[in-house]
């Protein structure tokens, strides 16, 4: 497939409201350096990481151009954020079997290799790299997923950041069958994940949650219990 030179996207032109956010439809489509992959994007998510990148929310000083990264550095202008991603590979880079070229992927947005290098500290996907706001988006081969579902690339596209973080947390805590896991703020999307990723292990769910959204919860896999101190029911 021949890649056109120029795709349209979103970039963000500095730090603040969505003001700051202007669509283009000059911007360069990346081209696959060694170990890379070039996706035309199906679809991209939004999320609080990218929220909190455009406000420099995670910004420690005063100034916020000198470490709002999701690293910690100053982020460059103009950036294409977007860190939840579904698509499609269109190209290859060196160093990458051509049979990827078709797959349908999700990446994963927690990066530890960018630029055909192995990277001494993390980088987040649309943070400290261009990420999937726009119609193509490149990343390291490592972290496009080959994924087979019949899931909308809408719906995939919601995966990526919460998934892997409560994924993760789950990993790090060593989570086991029939163990029993306290989820706080179980209605947000990390939290959501957790119920799931948890069941999924064989573990038992307590979900914090407003009565509103309980029931939904327990659709998810979370525990019902009574005003008191016994279980129910699941």
């Amino acid at each position: 497939m021949t890649l056109p030179d120029k795709m349209s996207g979103v970039v963000l032109t500095g730090h603040g409201g969505p003001e700051v956010l202007e669509w283009r439809d000059d911007l360069p489509v990346p081209v696959p350096g060694k170990g890379d992959v070039v996706i035309r994007v199906g679809a991209a998510g939004v999320n609080n990481t990218d929220i909190n990148t455009r406000i420099a929310w995670y910004s420690k000083g005063d100034a916020a151009s000198d470490d709002a990264s999701w690293s910690g550095t100053a982020l460059e202008f103009p950036r294409i954020q977007g860190a939840d991603v579904c698509g499609r590979i269109v190209a290859v880079g060196e160093g990458v079997d051509a049979a990827r070229i078709g797959a349908r992927v999700l990446i994963e947005p927690s990066l530890q290799e960018a630029n055909g290098k192995v990277l001494e500290a993390p980088w987040y996907f649309g943070s400290e790299c261009d990420g999937g706001f726009a119609q193509y988006t490149r990343v390291a081969a490592r972290h496009a997923h080959a994924v087979k579902s019949d899931l909308t690339d809408v719906e995939l596209a919601s995966f990526p950041c919460s998934y892997s973080t409560a994924e993760n947390m789950l990993t790090r805590a060593n989570v086991q069958a029939n163990e029993t896991v306290l989820v706080t703020g179980a209605s947000g999307g990390v939290g959501s994940a957790a119920v799931q990723l948890a069941r999924a292990r064989g573990a038992e769910v307590i979900a914090v949650t407003s009565p509103p959204k309980a029931e939904e919860l327990i659709r998810l896999g979370a525990c019902k219990r009574s005003t008191g101190p016994t279980i129910s029911y699941r």
